[in-house]
């Protein structure tokens, strides 16, 4: 029987993080496997300041996103919902925002790019 489940993001990676940058900023890594992997993080018609901007509702044009391959690494940042530390903020250390970056399902294996995972 195949398995529906989808490859998302973090079954690339090595790892996914969210850190805060500032009282008023959060920033993602993702760290991928390898340059293929990399490809697919990397790649703007999947993941792009607007897909970004999707995710955490926040303004596009505040999304900012670093690609850097020759460490396999895609960095990106953006404006905290609410300033660290004030009385609505839930995550002080912003160490959970990464999780619908992780679970963002890459689409149809990115179109033959990767070879199969085992499992």
């Amino acid at each position: 029987m195949a398995d529906d489940t989808p490859t998302t993001l973090a079954d690339l990676a090595y790892e996914v993080r969210s850190k805060n940058a500032g009282p008023f900023w959060v920033t993602m890594e993702l760290f991928m496997r390898d340059a293929d992997s990399y490809a697919v993080a990397a790649d703007e018609s999947f993941l792009d300041e607007r897909r970004v901007a999707e995710l955490y509702g926040v303004d596009e044009g505040d999304v900012q996103m670093f690609r850097i391959p020759s460490l396999n690494v895609v960095k990106i940042s953006f404006p905290r919902p609410v300033s660290q530390a004030s009385l609505r903020d839930r995550d002080v250390h912003s160490g959970q925002h990464h999780v619908p970056l992780a679970t963002l399902p890459v689409p149809d294996r990115a179109a033959g790019r990767l070879p199969p995972t085992a499992g």
